[in-house]
């Protein structure tokens, strides 16, 4: 089976006969178990990244044994990029504003006329997010 999330901490634990045991803990709570080295120093540099998490899962009387059995990091795909998330924010901005920027609302307006209106604030506003400026105050 495998499962993608993010990897928010990586335990260790020494049992008694001297193995270390890694405890692999994701972003809903859920927890993986590994006695592997290379797979928990694996997660180890992955904490805090999306990944695939392979693994199986063993039954032993009422305990449930989720074993690790591979762990890897997911790249961001278009849609998970910072670019298209402030793109996309900045586009929303603009429609939301829409009604100040294009006038009287009552009155319809043509496609291309409202692009032209929407595009150079559109700009504006991502340019601000990607600057890091709060757009609230007017610092210019």
């Amino acid at each position: 089976m495998e499962t993608v999330t993010t990897l928010e901490d990586i335990r260790t634990f020494e049992t008694r006969s001297g193995n270390t045991r890694f405890v692999l803990r994701d972003a809903d709570g859920n927890e993986y178990t590994t006695f592997r080295q290379e797979i928990g120093q694996r997660a180890s540099d992955l904490k805090g990244t999306r990944v695939r998490i392979t693994y199986h899962e063993d039954q032993r009387g009422q305990y449930r044994n989720v074993y690790v059995d591979g762990v890897e990091r997911i790249e961001a795909t278009p849609a998970e990029s910072t670019d298209t998330d402030v793109q996309e924010a900045a586009w929303r901005t603009a429609v939301e504003a829409a009604p100040w920027l294009v006038g009287d609302p009552q009155t319809q307006v043509e496609p291309d006329e409202l692009y032209e209106k929407l595009k150079p604030f559109e700009e504006r506003v991502a340019q601000d997010i990607e600057q890091g400026r709060d757009p609230t105050t007017d610092d210019e």
